[in-house]
């Protein structure tokens, strides 16, 4: 401070020698005008009038040349003007504050890392990074998308939507939030359904992904009788009943010749097999005439393809009786009566004669008329007929 108020001082005389020498040169000692300056007197007296505005000037001084700057009275200086150190003035005021970002948290900020990274703790609002600011946080998020909704592509704690994690999204038709597929939603996130291969508790008997030999495509146990046709248990067929005579019979097999069961409308006879001469032929048609009258079967030596059936223990009498049944049908046969013997059979009351085949049960009697006949033999139409054939063949 003492240094400027020296140097205003020094400036106010030399400005005060200044002007006297400036009197001088217009040849006025009193100082009234200035040559050629073109200033008035009155000009010159007001700007004499003036206390100098330099700092330490004494307001009554400068018009006798001798007090023109920094005369003091009494160890005071009249309105002096100090000139502050600049680096005061810096220090005073400085930069003004630079606020978000600036690394320094002021105010309402939340937090302020100085930079405008949005993946990090601090966004570049200077809020603190939180699940749903639309700000995916470098190793805490998987996701952010700024909502609550749970059924898009990022969930309101900010995880990727995943099969199991409780919350229906995406293409997702259920999620119960468990692994279990014995429940009504599997562990795919897709309803529990026969034919999935999970057996749903309470609701599914056996599930096996489809048909299989222990379980239906319904997924009921494979039963032969349930009205389902399973193929993988072996099943042709299943019309839910045990009736064997129908088109299905047991074992829900197809009905067919040689199974045993004798088909209604289709079948004559079914012996479970279809061997010829055994009474059923290989198309399950009777070969027998008299068919029940035994299980053994025979050619009743007529020519005509007219098979008898009967027992082993028969005796030729009974044969002869079976053969005659087979060709006239039960109950139409009798013991001829006449000839040397009763016992030749045929039909009732047609008589030996011209009228019946008689099957004979003994040997023809020697001295009737010719030929003779051996036990068996079959006689055409009249007591000496041609021999046809021999039942016990």
């Amino acid at each position: 401070m003492q240094y400027t108020r020296a140097r205003s001082w020094r400036c106010g005389l030399v400005c005060a020698l200044a002007l006297v020498a400036c009197g001088d040169s217009s040849g006025d000692p009193t100082g009234d005008s200035f040559s050629g300056s073109g200033v008035s007197q009155a000009s010159q007296t007001s700007q004499a009038s003036q206390p100098t505005t330099s700092p330490g000037t004494d307001a009554s001084a400068g018009s006798d040349g001798t007090g023109g700057e920094g005369t003091t009275t009494g160890g005071t200086t009249d309105d002096p003007v100090e000139t502050s150190d600049p680096s005061d003035a810096t220090a005073t005021t400085g930069p003004p504050p630079m606020g978000c970002g600036d690394g320094v948290v002021m105010g309402d900020e939340e937090c302020d890392d100085g930079d405008d990274d949005n993946t990090d703790e601090c966004l570049d609002t200077c809020v603190a990074a939180s699940c749903g600011d639309g700000f995916v946080q470098a190793g805490v998020e998987a996701c952010d998308d700024g909502n609550n909704d749970d059924g898009d592509d990022c969930t309101s704690e900010c995880s990727v939507p995943s099969c199991g994690d409780g919350e229906l999204a995406n293409d997702e038709l259920c999620d119960d939030g468990n692994n279990s597929n014995t429940d009504a939603c599997l562990n795919t996130c897709l309803p529990a359904s026969c034919g999935d291969g999970y057996v749903q508790e309470g609701v599914e008997e056996c599930d096996d992904g489809g048909a299989s030999a222990e379980c239906d495509a319904d997924c009921t146990p494979a039963v032969c009788g349930d009205s389902v046709v399973n193929p993988e248990a072996g099943e042709a067929c299943d019309d839910g009943n045990d009736d064997d005579s129908d088109a299905c019979v047991a074992g829900c097999a197809v009905a067919s010749c040689g199974d045993g069961f004798v088909q209604d409308g289709v079948e004559q006879c079914d012996d479970g097999g279809q061997q010829l001469g055994d009474g059923c032929d290989d198309e399950c048609a009777l070969e027998c005439g008299n068919q029940g009258e035994g299980d053994l079967i025979a050619d009743n030596g007529t020519n005509t393809n007219v098979f008898y059936c009967y027992n082993e223990p028969d005796s030729v009498d009974t044969r002869a009786m079976k053969a005659c049944h087979s060709h006239f049908g039960i109950g139409n046969c009798c013991l001829i009566p006449g000839g040397y013997s009763g016992l030749q059979w045929g039909e009732c009351g047609a008589g030996g004669g011209a009228n019946t085949i008689h099957w004979h049960p003994d040997a023809h009697p020697q001295g009737h008329c010719a030929p003779f006949y051996a036990p068996g033999d079959v006689v055409a139409p009249g007591w000496c007929g041609v021999i046809l054939g021999n039942f016990m063949g």
